[in-house]
């Protein structure tokens, strides 16, 4: 590959992880198990969601994610920002992406605002670039709780106590 060649897959490949974790963000909001599976590698991945548990395949990690989340009484929000993408070659690639998380449980009567950051690390298989590692650690957290009234505050810090 000539220099501009590289120059312009290596946009290119970064446009497509750009994509990719739009893509994760967007269907994790719409509870959408199979879209978010096609995200992830086949076979051995390592997925650290801290409190929530590490997992090396991508459908232990969903098994957990439709327990908790895809319920029509819980409204989800994933906002990911400043991406930090590093190509390192045609094949591999590794990100930090700042999320800001908002959750309304109705059925709790919850609202949850979380910040943190991914360390993510991609590989392109079948020429699409897929996430074989996610890393994923709280900075703030607030949670309330609501009802007709008021709000009360539950817990405001760094990290949430575990569920």
């Amino acid at each position: 590959m000539n220099a501009l060649e590289q120059r312009l897959q290596r946009l290119e490949d970064i446009e497509a992880i750009r994509q990719l974790k739009a893509a994760y963000l967007h269907h994790c909001d719409r509870k959408n198990i199979a879209a978010i599976r096609e995200c992830f590698a086949a076979g051995a991945v390592h997925i650290d969601y801290g409190t929530l548990g590490t997992f090396t395949t991508r459908d232990e990690f969903l098994s957990l994610y439709e327990e908790l989340a895809c319920h029509a009484h819980i409204i989800d929000m994933h906002h990911g920002q400043n991406a930090r993408i590093q190509w390192h070659s045609p094949h591999q690639a590794s990100a930090v992406w700042d999320l800001y998380f908002h959750q309304i449980d109705n059925h709790h009567q919850t609202l949850t605002q979380l910040a943190g950051y991914y360390e993510d690390d991609y590989e392109r298989r079948d020429n699409r670039w897929l996430i074989t590692r996610s890393v994923f650690r709280v900075t703030s957290s607030c949670v309330v709780q609501m009802d007709d009234t008021q709000l009360r505050l539950l817990f405001a810090g760094a990290q949430p106590p575990a569920a």
